[in-house]
């Protein structure tokens, strides 16, 4: 066992036992990362904060459920996508009408989430697109980021949110329709 490894499970026992510099130090631990998770979800930093924070309140809750099978930090960051997708269902505003005739390409195969071949200077740099992904309607960023950052199917996406299939698939194919079109200004 590595250094980090036991540093962790000592951490995790420590959460266990409800101690508050325990709790500490896997805020610490995680808080980059889980953050930059619930950043996906949200618009600004503020409620990606507040979703980061009910999200470690539930793992201090549930760590004594932790069956410490798998990975440790994945169990987290499941927690994590959860609570923004509960957060999602919160705020959810507004009903994303399906339409059935706004399929730009078939989306039941997985291919790159902007599909275009124009578009391969772009994955170079992760901080624009995930910045056009932040500004994207609440509905849309949340399917695309279950769907191709999570690896949701749209069945699954289906049952979580409460909508069908098809307004899964309509939304991330609206989603990447207007991620192509932020993102065009960007090629040369």
């Amino acid at each position: 066992m590595t250094s980090k490894s036991t540093d962790l499970k000592q951490i995790i026992d420590g959460c266990a036992k409800n101690d508050r510099a325990s709790q500490k130090k896997m805020y610490e631990y995680f808080y980059r990362g889980m953050m930059s998770v619930c950043m996906r979800y949200t618009n600004n930093e503020d409620e990606a904060k507040d979703v980061l924070q009910e999200g470690f309140l539930k793992i201090f809750a549930g760590v004594l459920n932790y069956s410490h099978t798998g990975s440790f930090e994945g169990w987290v960051k499941r927690i994590m996508v959860n609570t923004s997708i509960d957060y999602y269902r919160k705020r959810q505003r507004s009903k994303i009408v399906n339409t059935e005739n706004d399929f730009l390409f078939d989306l039941d195969e997985k291919a790159e989430f902007l599909n275009d071949n124009n578009d391969e200077d772009l994955l170079m740099d992760p901080k624009i697109v995930m910045k056009e992904v932040a500004n994207l309607s609440p509905a849309y960023r949340t399917v695309f980021n279950m769907y191709v950052v999570e690896g949701y199917t749209h069945k699954e996406i289906a049952s979580e949110l409460g909508i069908s299939d098809g307004t899964s698939k309509s939304n991330l194919a609206k989603a990447k329709m207007n991620l192509r079109k932020k993102l065009s200004k960007y090629i040369k």
